[in-house]
């Protein structure tokens, strides 16, 4: 499956890029499901990045490294790959993509392409995929306002 979000910002877009750090990443966790920051490394290739999900129930831990980064003229990204995934998911891939606007300020994209154990799963989880990348939209407009 893939889902692409994309949000509009007043900032330049290197700007923006510099300031995928901690801190974002923290303002960016959605409500549900809690989450504990267990590591942080950064947005470079080679960078870690682990949470500990907490469902109330149970706990599971997703771990991703940065695989790639690039800067150009008018865009700059980072991916991170799922090393660790909680079920159902197998495979995830999230490419953090920051764009100059023509219109002014930077485009931020978050694309997405996960899969999980079975079909039916990756497109009952997809409402809430896209509900958990949807939430980040005003957060982005503030935090680069």
């Amino acid at each position: 499956m893939r889902i692409a979000i994309h949000t509009e910002v007043k900032q330049d877009y290197l700007s923006v890029y510099h300031k995928f750090n901690q801190q974002l990443f923290l303002a960016l966790a959605p409500p549900f499901p809690e989450f504990k920051l267990l590591r942080f490394d950064g947005s470079q290739p080679g960078d870690t990045v682990a949470v500990e999900l907490n469902f109330g129930l149970f706990r599971q831990t997703w771990t991703s490294l940065i695989t790639e980064s690039k800067i150009t003229d008018h865009e700059a990204y980072f991916v991170d790959m799922g090393q660790q995934l909680p079920w159902p998911l197998k495979y995830w891939r999230h490419q953090h993509l920051v764009k100059k606007n023509p219109a002014g300020g930077a485009i931020i994209s978050d694309l997405i392409q996960y899969r999980t154990v079975f079909w039916l799963f990756d497109w009952l989880l997809y409402p809430v995929m896209w509900a958990q990348f949807s939430f980040r939209k005003p957060i982005y407009r503030r935090y680069f306002k």
